[in-house]
C-alpha cells in the first residue's frame, strides 16, 4: 500500500481504468504550463524540496571564529482535490456500462489544472513560488484590437530578443484571448494559423488559468517545474452509496531567467 491507498477502494479494475482515463484526458487538455516549461521528475512522494544552492548566513559570536549558514531549499506543495463518485455507477462498469457519470472527476481535474497553472503563471506566495508573469521585468505588450494579435506577438518577440532571450517561443493564451484569436481572421486567413505558422516557432496553448496571454522562450533552462508525486487519484473513504476519492500531486516551480517571458494584455 502507498499514500494513494487505492487497494482499499471498492472499485472494480475496469472502473478504475475509466476514472483514470477521464482524469488524464481533462488534465492533458487543461494543463498549459507543462507544455512550455522544463519538467523535472516525478521523483516520488518522498521528495520534499528542491536544492537552490544558496545559503542564509547565521549571526555568530565572533569569539567562535566560525561562519555558518542554513542551506536554502524550495519546498514542494502537496495538494488534494476531493470528489465523490456513486458506487452504483461504478459497479455498472462491471456489467458492461461504458458511460458512467464521471462529472466529478472532470471538475476535480479542472480545479487541479487551474491550481498548478495559476502557480506557474501567477505565483503562489504561500508556497514560495514566484510566477512567470510576476517575475517578468518587461512592460506588457498591449493588444488594442482582435486583429492586432499578430503584430502584438511580433512586438513581444522583439522584447525577448532585445533582452537576449532566444527562441523557440511558445504562446499561452487565456480563455478569452484564445477564443478571440481563434475566431478572428485577416483577409480570410485565421489569425491563429497565421501566428502559429508564420510568427512563432513553438507551441500555442490554451491556458484557462491565465488572464490575457504570455509569450515565453521554450529553449530550456528558464523555467523549471519539479514534481514529486505526479498527478494520481487516491482513496479517502466510502459508505454504502458513494466512494470519496482525491486527485493529488506535489510540485514546486522556479523562474530561473526572469527576462524569458513577456505578458500581452488586451485593450
Amino acid at each position: 500500500m502507498d499514500l494513494l491507498k487505492r487497494e482499499l477502494a471498492p472499485i472494480l479494475p475496469a472502473a478504475w481504468d475509466l476514472v483514470d482515463h477521464e482524469a488524464a484526458r481533462v488534465l492533458k487538455l487543461h494543463l498549459a504550463g507543462r507544455k512550455l516549461v522544463d519538467f523535472c521528475g516525478p521523483f516520488g512522494w518522498e521528495r520534499a524540496a528542491v536544492n537552490t544552492g544558496r545559503l542564509r548566513l547565521l549571526e555568530q559570536d565572533p569569539a567562535y571564529k566560525i561562519a555558518a549558514g542554513i542551506r536554502l531549499v524550495r519546498p514542494l506543495v502537496e495538494l488534494r482535490a476531493p470528489f465523490r463518485l456513486d458506487l452504483a455507477e461504478l459497479d455498472a462498469v462491471g456489467r458492461g456500462a461504458v458511460d458512467p457519470d464521471l462529472d466529478e472527476v472532470v471538475r476535480a481535474a479542472e480545479r487541479v489544472a487551474r491550481f498548478e497553472d495559476g502557480a506557474l503563471f501567477n505565483g503562489l506566495a504561500a508556497a514560495g513560488i514566484e510566477g512567470i508573469l510576476e517575475a517578468a521585468p518587461h512592460e506588457p505588450v498591449s493588444v488594442p484590437a482582435p486583429e492586432a494579435w499578430p503584430r502584438a506577438v511580433v512586438a513581444a518577440k522583439e522584447v525577448l530578443r532585445a533582452a537576449g532571450v532566444g527562441g523557440p517561443y511558445g504562446l499561452a493564451l487565456g480563455s478569452k484571448a484564445y477564443d478571440e484569436v481563434a475566431a478572428a481572421s485577416e483577409d480570410g486567413y485565421p489569425l491563429l494559423k497565421h501566428i502559429e505558422r508564420q510568427i512563432i516557432d513553438g507551441p500555442i496553448v490554451w491556458a484557462p488559468a491565465l488572464e490575457g496571454a504570455a509569450l515565453l522562450s521554450t529553449r530550456g533552462g528558464d523555467f523549471e517545474l519539479t514534481v514529486g508525486g505526479d498527478l494520481a487519484i487516491g482513496y479517502e473513504r466510502h459508505d454504502k452509496d458513494a466512494v470519496e476519492l482525491f486527485l493529488t500531486e506535489s510540485f514546486t516551480f522556479r523562474v530561473l531567467e526572469r527576462a524569458a517571458a513577456v505578458a500581452l494584455r488586451r485593450g
